[in-house]
């Protein structure tokens, strides 16, 4: 039998739950997703106030990191210098917009998480800032 470790839905609230906290403290809305190492959606938070097309974004930042198994900001980066486009990967879900990230345990990619609303460096950072908050230092 094959055993897939992903993400629940209360560690995925936590993670949303964190990722509000910090939002409130800089006074900005954003939307949070949460998705298992599928790529597929767990559970999605719009604040609000946060711009509907952070919505979507969120969504593909968490699909792509979890799919990808890294953050979004080094596959932007990668798409970039390696001057391919978004079409080369047949799926217009992957996104190379900064703010998700890779949740990993035991060296697996249990799901991931993607901030969507703010700078792409300040999505990066309160979605690293949740994971901490969530799960430690990982």
């Amino acid at each position: 039998m094959y055993k897939i470790e992903k993400i629940s839905s209360a560690e995925a609230f936590a993670l949303i739950a964190s990722a509000v906290e910090e939002a409130k403290k800089i006074n900005k809305p954003i939307a949070i997703a949460i998705a298992g190492p599928e790529g597929e959606l767990i559970s999605f938070l719009r604040m609000d106030g946060a711009n509907a097309a952070s919505s979507q974004i969120a969504q593909s930042k968490a699909y792509t990191s979890a799919r990808d198994n890294k953050s979004t900001r080094a596959q932007g980066e990668f798409m970039r210098n390696e001057n391919r486009e978004q079409g080369y990967w047949a799926d217009d879900r992957i996104t190379g917009f900064g703010g998700g990230l890779p949740i990993i345990q035991n060296e697996k990619v249990i799901g991931a998480i993607g901030i969507s609303g703010l700078s792409e460096e300040e999505d990066e950072r309160v979605a690293s800032l949740a994971i901490q908050s969530a799960f430690g230092n990982h």
